[in-house]
């Protein structure tokens, strides 16, 4: 639907179809889409630690005391795109929109560093210019079935009965229900017999900061014959990541543009590794870019008619942090 880089889309499938194993990277517009073949990886600037696939050799000891500081936006400057937000959410333009901040961070860390003590599902650090590390699964293709795993709404886990709070809670459920069944209509677009195979579930993310709580269900379906093996149709399908976006797609995406002012760039991208049968990707979130000499994490969430500014701020600033323990 966005993409300008249709070529390299056709690439990927090229390359998914000769079986051939590579790791992508595409940006948050589809404007910019990297393709790495397995012995490639090493000379290109790239470290990446998935679940089952690292580029990692060996452990590096940290032998220094994390200094980490924050200078997130004021509310005022916040509220000016939240504003933007709610004004379209309620003229029925969207019903779910990300809004997502850019805040500078001072820390004694590299972007190295912090690569490779923080503890994450998914990291990645790309040539001095970013490091994230996500806790969040975009999809994963597996003998022919393509699965999702849309994670939203998180809460302090200090907190009494959190999980319980969490999944009780009317606007983070209004939430999870709006991107479970947008994520469920993008794989109807790729695949058949699409279906919620969980529902709601929570994971324990754990930070230096503070630990974190966070909902999640499953989906799954069966990649339709016209997609098997190509895996940049499939991506060029359904990108961006519904979660990151909101809904509907389009209209939303012109919201984000307007209230946001900042380019994303790679950030809420997604990236994956593909070993010449199966997919594994995830959206690029807790992440931090270097511009110049400054440092910037950006981080968001979603906002819905629901959504209270002052909740929605905190929250923003909550994600700012780095799982290094």
């Amino acid at each position: 639907m966005f993409s300008v880089n249709h070529q390299k889309f056709m690439e990927m499938d090229e390359l998914s179809l000769q079986k051939v194993p590579y790791f992508f990277i595409v940006d948050f517009l589809a404007q910019h889409v990297e393709i790495f073949k397995e012995n490639e990886i090493e000379k290109s600037g790239l470290l990446i630690d998935f679940q089952n696939f690292s580029t990692v050799k060996k452990q590096h000891a940290l032998s220094k005391n994390v200094k980490w500081k924050s200078f997130p936006e004021t509310l005022e400057s916040f509220k000016k795109g939240f504003d933007k937000v709610q004004k379209n959410i309620h003229l029925g333009n969207s019903y779910l929109v990300n809004y997502t901040r850019k805040t500078k961070i001072e820390t004694n860390l590299t972007l190295e560093e912090i690569f490779y003590h923080s503890t994450a599902k998914y990291k990645a650090y790309y040539k001095d210019f970013f490091v994230f590390f996500s806790p969040e699964t975009f999809v994963k293709i597996i003998d022919g079935k393509i699965f999702t795993y849309p994670m939203k709404g998180t809460i302090d886990a200090s907190l009494e009965n959190a999980a319980e709070i969490l999944r009780n809670d009317k606007k983070e459920k209004a939430e999870h229900y709006t991107v479970v069944d947008l994520l469920r209509n993008d794989l109807s677009m790729v695949a058949d017999d699409v279906k919620v195979d969980k529902f709601q579930y929570i994971d324990f993310i754990k930070t230096k900061q503070k630990d974190l709580y966070a909902m999640s269900s499953e989906i799954s379906g069966n990649i339709k014959p016209e997609f098997d093996g190509k895996l940049g149709s499939i991506m060029e399908k359904i990108l961006p990541a519904g979660s990151i976006l909101g809904a509907p797609k389009p209209k939303t995406l012109d919201i984000i543009l307007d209230a946001e002012g900042y380019e994303r760039g790679y950030y809420t991208g997604v990236c994956g590794w593909f070993d010449g049968k199966n997919l594994d990707s995830c959206v690029m979130i807790r992440f931090i870019e270097k511009e110049g000499d400054e440092l910037y994490f950006k981080s968001g969430g979603g906002i819905t008619h629901m959504s209270r500014l002052e909740d929605e701020y905190q929250e923003m600033k909550n994600k700012i942090y780095v799982p290094i323990h």
